[in-house]
């Protein structure tokens, strides 16, 4: 199955675009039909044919040499990316231009016709006209010499998106040395997996005390509790994060605290151990803990989501779009260079950073998920159906990796609504309205439907189908990475969980304390994976807050010996998730 072959999943898309050619104008029905054509075509393709609702603008440049402008919307639904290509009418994208919008909701793009054609930049009742492919050297090729990530053009209303390399880890550089040129380097790695890399960021933490009253109420409420405590465990915890309540440096297990500086943002601390018996033998599926994951520590951060927007951006290098070598290459269809017909997103740039404005605003920024070469099954019956499931993407609405039914997804639609589910094929009717999506493997926790109980996904206990990564004996504890999406007291909470060494069963079982609605991997094995830093600002500027302190090592440093965060300040190869407050935040 390549695209949507299925009659659900044309009837979901069918719908999507009917909806989309109501609210672009320029864009039929017939064109967008032949788009979805180009979309699902099992060949080699470029990226741009995998935007679905693309809206193209072809307007001729007069003069002596003449020439041919195109604009090209990659979502106009999203109006966050267009792709301003300059050249002939033979040749129209014989210099292409990746320019991004960094007021989507703000700020309309427009390419205007004429004997002088020019960009129409339009907010509100204010419109700025330029021309940035003009003159000589044109304001383009200016922006381009920089050589700065983000460059900004048209009275800094627009940003031009430049080629740049991530940055990566000494860690990361070795392994993908390992993976990439060094026969049999999978096998070290995995065995380095079983051996160096296991327990190695395990935490845990002494009961200090009992709070037989804590913080029920705050944040997304508290945790459930082992029956037997009758109170609350108290620790001292290992997080490089500031909050108010907590004394000495001691929480209270499964209660919210308020983080300082970051108004909407909660932290909190659990074992394993603690979990209730009532989850424990309730419904669902999950494998024994043993003894050293149910006493590891466990470091949760939660944000408001009435507060806050979710964003997302791809690394330079990572996720991949190629094949991943899990899947049997019996699944690959000749020529195709990977799952979706290309092998790179050019001419649209990847950078690993949020531009300047948003920079301005981000009080928080994780990682988001696996590589291209992990994201893709090698076990299991999922190895051979969609290509191997390899996880797909979507930044900014523009499709850079197809979204496969039967994944966990993170999403955001073009409103600010977030969402996490296990894919289906009628979901691809939100195709046209998704802004950011991630998948990440299979589910840690569900809701079940006939008890409005979180329980284990059906794959927890199942170590290749579940694609859970770890050793060959499929044992393996290791530092793992998580969400989950809770609702409380009306509102919506994203939390993420760090695991300082778990298994999927125990991430399943503390997500479930936490009253999870839904839950889903992120990455594993190293601090680089599994990174969170806060941001809080006052007049004297910003002050970064690490999940734990070894964190802190990822991020560089100016001459002056300034901190330069990671993913604000400079591009890394690795993608990741942002927040933002919202601008009627309250």
């Amino acid at each position: 199955m390549f695209g949507f072959s299925c009659k659900s999943a044309r009837a979901a898309l069918v719908a999507g675009i009917a909806a989309m050619a109501g609210s672009a104008a320029g864009q039929s029905a017939e064109v967008l039909e032949t788009q979805r054509a180009d979309y699902d075509a099992v060949k080699p393709k470029s990226v741009i044919e995998l935007q679905l609702f693309r809206d193209t603008t072809d307007v001729a440049l007069l003069g002596d040499e003449g020439g041919q402008l195109r604009l090209i919307s990659l979502n106009p639904a999203v109006n966050a990316w267009f792709l301003l290509q300059v050249g002939t009418a033979d040749n129209p994208a014989q210099q292409s231009y990746h320019i991004e919008n960094p007021d989507p909701a703000g700020q309309q793009v427009v390419l205007v016709p004429g004997d002088d054609p020019a960009l129409k930049l339009i907010r509100g009742p204010k419109t700025l006209t330029c021309r940035p492919w003009a003159g000589e050297p044109s304001s383009l090729a200016e922006a381009r010499k920089k050589g700065i990530p983000y460059a900004p053009i048209c009275d800094k209303r627009l940003f031009l998106r430049n080629k740049a390399s991530g940055a990566r880890t000494t860690l990361e550089a070795t392994t993908e040395f390992l993976r990439d040129h060094v026969w049999g380097g999978e096998s070290i790695l995995n065995l380095a997996k079983g051996t160096l890399f296991k327990d190695s960021e395990m935490e845990t933490a002494k009961v200090e005390g009992m709070a037989a009253e804590g913080r029920e109420a705050v944040g997304p409420g508290a945790a459930a509790m082992l029956e037997t405590l009758g109170a609350r465990p108290v620790i001292g915890h290992q997080m490089d994060v500031t909050v108010y309540g907590a004394e000495g440096g001691r929480m209270a297990g499964g209660l919210w605290y308020s983080v300082q500086g970051v108004p909407g943002v909660f932290a909190s601390v659990y074992q394993p151990r603690w979990v209730p018996e009532a989850i424990l033998k309730g419904p669902g599926k999950a494998n024994w803990l043993d003894g050293t994951e149910s006493r590891a520590n466990g470091y949760f951060v939660a944000f408001d989501l009435s507060r806050f927007d979710l964003g997302f951006a791809v690394g330079t290098d990572h996720p991949g779009v190629g094949w991943s070598s899990r899947p049997p290459v019996s699944v690959r269809p000749r020529g195709m260079p990977g799952p979706d017909g290309i092998s790179n997103v050019a001419p649209l740039m990847r950078l690993g950073m949020v531009n300047p404005k948003v920079a301005e605003q981000v009080v928080a920024t994780f990682t988001a998920g696996f590589k291209r070469h992990h994201g893709a099954f090698k076990f299991g019956d999922y190895r051979t159906v969609d290509y191997g499931k390899h996880y797909g993407f979507i930044e900014n609405g523009a499709i850079l990796s197809k979204l496969w039914p039967g994944l966990s997804t993170l999403y955001v639609l073009n409103d600010g609504t977030v969402g996490m589910r296990t894919w289906t094929e009628a979901d691809n009717a939100l195709l046209p309205r998704i802004r950011f999506a991630r998948q990440n493997g299979v589910p840690i926790v569900v809701t079940d439907s006939e008890t409005g109980l979180p329980v284990p996904g059906d794959r927890v206990t199942l170590w290749g189908p579940g694609n859970w990564s770890g050793s060959a004996e499929a044992k393996l504890r290791t530092l793992r990475a998580g969400a989950c999406i809770k609702h409380n007291e009306g509102r919506q909470y994203l939390i993420y969980g760090y695991f300082s060494t778990a298994t999927p069963s125990a991430m399943a079982r503390v997500f479930q304390a936490y009253g999870c609605e839904y839950a889903m991997l992120l990455d594993m094995n190293a601090l680089e994976h599994t990174y969170l830093a806060l941001y809080a600002r006052n007049q004297e500027g910003m002050h970064v807050q690490h999940l734990v302190p070894g964190m802190k090592l990822i991020e560089k440093k100016a001459r002056d010996g300034n901190l330069i965060p990671r993913f604000l300040g400079f591009v890394d190869n690795r993608d990741f998730f942002y927040l933002t407050p919202k601008e009627d935040g309250k």
